[in-house]
């Protein structure tokens, strides 16, 4: 059984990784996208990383956005903090930050860059939407419905494999000079 204290310092370590990691993006990122970070430095739980991120935000050292959809970003105040309390994160952990930081991070920015979802509209239609965002933004969208859950889910997994053969075509079928 962990002391008390120790939960104390592991939640003191846990909101600096956070504010470091953030520190080192000095961009956007989607809450999933840095739990995945966060995890796989500091093995933590879901619901304490969104009980530390939320503290983080009502204190404002993490400021929210909505883009395409909801975004984290450290505030100037959290620049701040994270520089007034970087001492409390051991070597240790801030060297495997680093480490996988530097290994994961371009892995999660390109994996956010093409996605592809499907939602019911009633029992017989679908709306699917395929997207490629870069840099937060999204530079490609195309939104369509489909008469079944397979078709939904073919035009999905398509886009997810291929997205990056697919949006040429589509964009050298929107550039074609008509024929006369």
């Amino acid at each position: 059984m962990s002391s008390n204290s120790d939960n104390t310092t592991t939640l003191a370590e846990n909101k600096v990784l956070i504010l470091y990691i953030l520190n080192l993006i000095n961009n956007d990122i989607k809450q999933d996208d840095l739990f995945k970070l966060i995890n796989s430095i500091n093995d933590i739980n879901y619901f304490i990383f969104k009980q530390i991120l939320t503290d983080l935000i009502d204190s404002k050292l993490v400021g929210t956005y909505t883009k395409e959809e909801q975004v984290i970003k450290i505030t100037e105040e959290g620049k701040n903090a994270y520089l007034l309390t970087k001492d409390v994160l051991p070597g240790l952990l801030k060297l495997k930050a680093d480490f996988v930081f530097n290994k994961d991070f371009s892995s999660i920015e390109n994996e956010g860059s093409v996605t592809a979802e499907f939602m019911p509209k009633n029992e017989n239609s679908y709306t699917v939407k395929c997207k490629i965002i870069e840099n937060n933004e999204t530079i490609f969208e195309v939104k369509t419905f489909v008469g079944s859950r397979e078709r939904a889910k073919k035009i999905v997994d398509n886009w997810n494999k291929q997205a990056n053969t697919i949006y040429p075509e589509i964009l050298n079928l929107l550039l074609k000079d008509e024929k006369k």
